[in-house]
């Protein structure tokens, strides 16, 4: 495939460097918004940019038909938008907090734990914490979020927050240090006990091929996509 590369940080380098030994072409790689004559001949993009930057460049992508997957978190005020927009241009959108194959895994698993866990809310408390660099801007990370809303489709919780505490919410904590790439911790604690599942990255490796087998599989689709359909979990 001829691959357009938006945002060209240390993940857009790890992709590149796997899209590479894959065979396909990076035949666009920038850090900025793409311009409309810059994207003929793309089969997909791979957007992993900044949060602020995000909406507009998923924007000119799909409104020039591209197929484009997202890496980007903290811009999903605008999501319903840009999905509206994929569908109108005939073209496909994958948004994943995490491409990671492990962290997929652990997504599933988190929300069978919950399943499980809600029967004993009067015993548990449960609490979820994400250690990422330095460098992450947005906190908590989009992966929290999305482990988080997980375990609110299959509990009694209605919401979560850095801030409150209360029987109703999941309290986050976000930790930022140096050369971290990412840790992700659900606990249920009680007096007598503490349940705990954790995902722990070791390096960008696994988020970058993630990446790579959704742009491979979104080829010459159309709809709005998930890695559970990638990876078939549904």
């Amino acid at each position: 495939m001829n691959i357009a590369l938006i945002g060209y940080g240390r993940m857009g380098k790890a992709i590149e460097e796997i899209l590479v030994q894959r065979g396909h072409d990076v035949v666009l790689k920038i850090s900025r918004t793409p311009l409309p004559e810059e994207l003929k001949n793309i089969d997909v993009a791979i957007e992993f940019s900044k949060p602020e930057y995000a909406f507009e460049n998923l924007k000119v992508l799909l409104e020039n038909k591209i197929a484009t997957i997202c890496g980007t978190t903290g811009w999903l005020d605008n999501q319903e938008a840009i999905n509206k927009l994929a569908i109108s241009n005939n073209t496909a959108f994958l948004y994943a907090s995490n491409f990671s194959l492990g962290v997929n895994l652990f997504f599933e698993l988190n929300q069978v734990l919950a399943r499980m866990m809600n029967k004993y809310r009067n015993e548990y408390q449960i609490n979820l914490e994400e250690i990422h660099h330095t460098q992450k801007l947005d906190a908590p990370s989009g992966t929290a979020i999305t482990i988080a809303e997980g375990i609110i489709e299959n509990t009694t919780y209605n919401t979560w927050s850095m801030e409150e505490n209360s029987e109703e919410i999941i309290p986050i904590e976000a930790k930022r240090i140096e050369n971290v790439p990412g840790t992700h911790i659900v606990q249920y604690t009680s007096d007598v006990d503490t349940i705990e599942i954790s995902h722990t990255a070791h390096s960008r490796k696994g988020f970058a091929l993630g990446a790579v087998i959704a742009a491979e599989w979104i080829w010459n689709k159309e709809g709005i996509f998930t890695m559970k359909d990638v990876l078939e979990l549904n």
